[in-house]
């Protein structure tokens, strides 16, 4: 639409003299963008981008739609009769146009009041899972229909469901979900990372774009898979997500790019499909054969001539035995192969990066990077999200605390929204359990008080998307839905929970408890397109369990112990370290102050001591690594 209307003469005449023409963009703000798709879905029955609005002087909407061709053909209008239609009402009926803006605005302003859920959070909870198991497509994995979305939070609400219910199915979902994910073209097998959705049933050929916020999810979704299972392939499909945002998509002082486009040279995915010709050339015949081989790469190709590498059909090991070869060989055959064509990929024209940094989305990448770091002691990880959390508050943090949205060529700009807030502070909670420095919980605590300050709906419940003291727009929107990315509301819902099961703060506790009541209702109508709010509703149905180890910093059963625990798939406990002994005094008395019931957590004649407790009951406190590995059981 941009290159046959935005960019033409004709249609730039006709915008100019009837029309202020706007571009948003709709990452930077995506109040604006959120509440027009509202008006859109409203009146057409759909959305999608590009989202075409066109609104009174005072911002109120009376027509919209999505895509529109320069001029009318095969029944869908034109651009060009839109304006010049429009632009003769407004001349000749302004008063309708005017009337029907003030009915649409008046219904896009109503703000639902908090319904709690009728029936247990448990049976809510319940109906999520059987949503996600109707749909399940058992062939390919994933979710209804193309186009298929990898949505990680989804699986996310599916291992976690496992764990407290026992329902194996909840798991095998999950995980032939990831593998076939990770199997397909929507994959890059050669220089790592996802890109956004699949065109197709079988995850083979990617809307080729890279979305920041798309591979920190699936990170952690394969970092979570990883911890249930205990099996290597998740923990290396995390490892390369991370080697894809460290190597590409950072910014020399820390923090994230992001998205890269789909197109090259204007073609989509020129810069990804190889054919057998080059692939011979760059490895030689006989090694370029069995990469071929493998990674389906043929003559005809799989997309538009070109073929998208790929596993679906079989993985690198099933093809070692028809090979003759040692799985071993084979594996280390193809890792030498895809440096080499990495490197000749590297010759050609890049994709588009959009540079900015988004505070939310790099608040998603520093909670992946830290639970990598965590569970998979991957200091690399450690070191980046630290890295990028200095970033956030060098560069979108005002002196006054308030975060900023967005951050590029060294100047920063606009009200954080509440996503900005909620990401932020699940990444300084992931920070604090890989860490253990009471500065990133402190900083959690911190930002949680700001959000209840600038989001909450005194009346209702919930947050707000932008804050009091941002732009006021014709309307304030309070998202619930889990859509590309988990909402900001379902994210702090489970913040809270976590905070006051960490802090055993009255009022967190309360807030967290208004959070869940606020949307219950909402989502018990739906549950399946709320994810991650059901992941709030697991935490908050119980059990909860606090993990509290104490001892000396530099004590090795005290590392042993919380390594133990870092790696467990316990996604319903906190994870406290309280210090004792020389050098421990200003972070000690720090945690004692953020959790004060932790003061009694004492160690035991000067041992590495951990205290587990359900629900606030505490079990006899262990001393021993393989005690703690019986409770956590």
């Amino acid at each position: 639409m941009e290159r046959e209307s935005f960019e033409d003469l004709e249609v730039a005449g006709v915008l100019n003299k009837s029309f202020v023409a706007i571009k948003v963009d709709r990452e930077e703000r995506p109040d604006i963008d959120q509440i027009y798709m509202t008006v859109c879905q409203a009146l057409t029955g759909q959305g999608g981008w590009p989202l075409t609005v066109i609104v009174t002087p005072d911002k109120k909407p009376f027509f919209a739609g999505t895509y529109f061709p320069k001029r009318s053909r095969w029944g869908r209008p034109g651009l060009l009769d839109i304006l010049e239609q429009v632009a003769d009402m407004w001349a000749g009926n302004r008063d309708k146009l005017i009337q029907d803006s003030q009915m649409i605005t008046e219904q896009i302003q109503f703000t639902p009041g908090s319904r709690p859920a009728e029936k247990p959070l448990s049976d809510v909870t319940a109906r999520a899972y059987n949503q996600f198991r109707r749909s399940f497509d058992k062939q390919y994995g994933g979710f209804g229909s193309a186009p298929k979305f990898p949505t990680p939070h989804n699986l996310l609400f599916l291992m976690r469901y496992w764990k407290q219910t026992g329902e194996t199915e909840a798991l095998d979902i999950a995980q032939k979900t990831l593998q076939a994910i990770y199997r397909g073209g929507i994959n890059d097998h050669v220089g790592f990372g996802f890109a956004r959705y699949s065109t197709d049933e079988k995850w083979l050929v990617p809307h080729f774009e890279k979305m920041l916020y798309d591979n920190a999810l699936l990170a952690l979704a394969f970092l979570e898979a990883y911890q249930a299972t205990q099996k290597d392939f998740y923990a290396e499909a995390a490892r390369q997500i991370f080697t894809y945002v460290l190597r590409d998509m950072t910014h020399p002082e820390g923090g994230f790019y992001s998205a890269e486009d789909a197109d090259s040279e204007g073609v989509e995915g020129k810069f990804y499909v190889w054919s057998p010709d080059e692939i011979r050339r760059v490895l030689g015949r006989e090694n370029g054969d069995i990469y071929c081989k493998v990674y389906d790469i043929t003559e005809d190709g799989n997309f538009e001539g070109q073929s998208i590498p790929n596993l679906i059909a079989s993985l690198p090991d099933e093809h070692a035995e028809k090979l003759g070869m040692e799985t071993g060989v084979l594996q280390k055959l193809l890792e030498e192969s895809r440096q080499k064509l990495f490197a000749r990929r590297d010759e050609r024209v890049h994709p588009f990066k959009d540079d900015k940094v988004l505070t939310a989305w790099n608040g998603l990448m520093i909670a992946a990077l830290a639970r990598g770091a965590a569970v998979l002691g991957d200091v690399r990880c450690r070191e980046a999200a630290e890295k990028a959390e200095q970033f956030i508050r060098n560069k979108l943090q005002r002196q006054d605390g308030r975060l900023l949205a967005r951050y590029r060529d060294g100047e920063s700009g606009l009200n954080g929204y509440l996503d900005d807030y909620a990401f932020l502070i699940w990444g300084l909670l992931e920070l604090y359990r890989a860490t253990f420095q009471v500065v990133y919980l402190s900083r959690a605590i911190d930002l949680t008080y700001q959000v209840r300050d600038l989001f909450w709906d005194q009346k209702h419940g919930g947050f707000f998307f932008y804050g009091t003291d941002s732009e006021q727009l014709i309307a304030r929107p309070k998202e619930i839905y889990d859509g590309a990315m988990p909402s900001g509301n379902s994210v702090m819902a489970v913040n809270l929970l976590q905070l006051a099961a960490i802090t055993g703060d009255k009022e967190l506790e309360e807030l967290a408890e208004c959070q869940i009541k606020a949307f219950a209702g909402t989502a018990a109508e739906h549950p399946g397109v709320y994810a991650y709010f059901m992941t709030a509703l697991l935490f908050a149905g119980g059990p909860t369990s606090e993990i509290v180890i104490t001892g000396q910093m530099n004590d090795p059963q005290v590392t042993e112990m919380l390594q133990l625990v870092q790696r467990q798939y316990v996604p319903n406990a906190v994870l406290i370290y309280r210090p004792e002994g020389e050098g421990s005094g200003s972070e000690g008395e720090q945690l004692e102050k953020l959790a004060p019931f932790t003061r009694e957590q004492k160690s035991i004649d000067g041992r590495a001591t951990a205290y587990v407790c359900r629900d606030r009951a505490c079990r006899e406190p262990v001393t021993e690594t393989t005690a703690l590995g019986s409770l956590l059981q």
